[in-house]
């Protein structure tokens, strides 16, 4: 059993499932934004512990907010999750901390709970992003079938998954063995970490296809994302940009470069 002495996240995470009211006077100094916690340790760290490498502030075991250790799958990982921890400044804003809230994510609700969150993933099988083509103007459906094509082509060739394609927002229904394809292939994917880091990858781009691709190595992030936005970048080229949106898309992309570096790294 841990020590509560050295149990130093406790203070900040809470108790399991415990709700603290919101402070009124808190909300409105922050403009309604939560007061984030002040940084409690010198030295974020991880050391090596049984089924992988733990976080560790200031030598001592670090834990998720349902009072789990942080244990990281590889080095590699445990290395970026303690930089995290370790470039907090005077306060630990999990905004900037989306390798942590992965793992968290991974260690507290998947490990688990893995047929729910497969099944899940098993719902993009049949609304897949790359399956829904636009039929007008000429130079979006270009940028469409360029950014998509190799990927409908690589899972059709890699993975036995032959997508059935439609032009416009018409619901299209998949053939059963395109379906059953696309859940074997969740089936397949071992380990709570890389099992998030696809969901995590899927919801924030509505492809499980793109998700795949990063997942097997056949995209980088970069090429992933901006696969997944193709509709975006064209709408920027025409209207300009949106500070706001784009500061939005921004925060989105660091999530999925997050996932993706969790599902080649784990």
């Amino acid at each position: 059993m841990t020590d509560p002495k050295n149990d130093v996240t406790r203070d900040w995470l809470g108790e399991p499932g415990e709700v603290r009211p919101p402070d009124p006077h808190a909300i409105a100094r922050g403009h309604g934004k939560p007061t984030l916690p002040k940084r409690f340790y010198k030295k974020a760290g991880f050391d090596e512990a049984e089924g992988g490498f733990r976080l560790t502030l200031d030598g001592r075991p670090a834990r998720t907010p349902a009072r789990n250790l942080l244990l990281l799958p590889i080095r590699a990982l445990a290395e970026r999750v303690a930089a995290e921890w370790q470039a907090q400044a005077e306060v630990i804003d999990p905004a900037r901390m989306p390798l942590t809230r992965l793992a968290n994510s991974a260690i507290d609700g998947v490990a688990d709970r893995r047929e729910e969150v497969a099944e899940d993933l098993g719902a993009y099988a049949g609304t897949d992003l790359v399956a829904y083509r636009a039929g007008d103007p000429p130079r979006l459906v270009v940028a469409q079938a360029e950014a998509w094509d190799p990927i409908v082509a690589w899972a059709r060739d890699n993975l036995g998954v032959r997508l059935v394609l439609s032009e416009g927002v018409m619901h299209v229904t998949q053939p059963e063995e395109t379906i059953a394809a696309l859940r074997a292939q969740i089936g397949k994917v071992d380990g709570p970490f890389r099992l998030a880091a696809l969901h995590t990858m899927t919801t924030l781009t509505g492809s499980l296809l793109i998700a795949l691709a990063v997942l097997h190595g056949r995209l980088t992030a970069e090429q992933a994302w901006a696969a997944a936005h193709v509709d975006e970048i064209f709408q920027a080229s025409v209207w300009g940009q949106d500070a706001d949106a784009e500061a939005r898309l921004q925060a989105r992309k660091a999530e999925f470069e997050a996932a993706a570096a969790t599902a080649t790294l784990s």
